[in-house]
């Protein structure tokens, strides 16, 4: 059974870095397509950052050059470190996947999700 599971979330002041976890477990597809969204209160789910089974990566626009994605295949876990965090970076944070996606699409289908770890930075 697959299972994602985030961690690392937690509050920080402005311009303060956090990073991320996230380990799929019961999922050994070498070729998965990993995805970081976020969902704000009274707001929709976006998508963070994605990287595709061959490692090429997308970033939303809001978080190119301050957030990174790290993939360690030997632990089946990806990273996210933020850094230069913002007020509105303050969201429940998930962990997606999907069996492939051939682009670093945000907006490809994922079949699994994780159940969220809260990110909340104050100014």
């Amino acid at each position: 059974q697959v299972q994602l599971t985030e961690s690392g979330g937690g509050s920080v002041q402005v311009g303060g870095s956090l990073r991320l976890s996230c380990v799929a477990s019961g999922y050994s597809n070498e070729r998965k397509c990993l995805a970081w969204f976020r969902q704000a209160p009274g707001k929709e789910r976006e998508g963070v950052a994605i990287i595709t089974g061959y490692d090429t990566i997308g970033y939303a626009d809001s978080v190119k050059g301050r957030f990174t994605l790290v993939r360690d295949r030997v632990k089946n876990t990806l990273h996210l470190e933020m850094s230069s965090l913002k007020p509105e970076d303050t969201a429940m944070y998930y962990c997606a996947a999907a069996p492939w996606c051939d682009r670093p699409d945000l907006s490809s289908t994922f079949s699994y999700w994780g159940p969220g770890t809260q990110v909340t930075v104050s100014s």
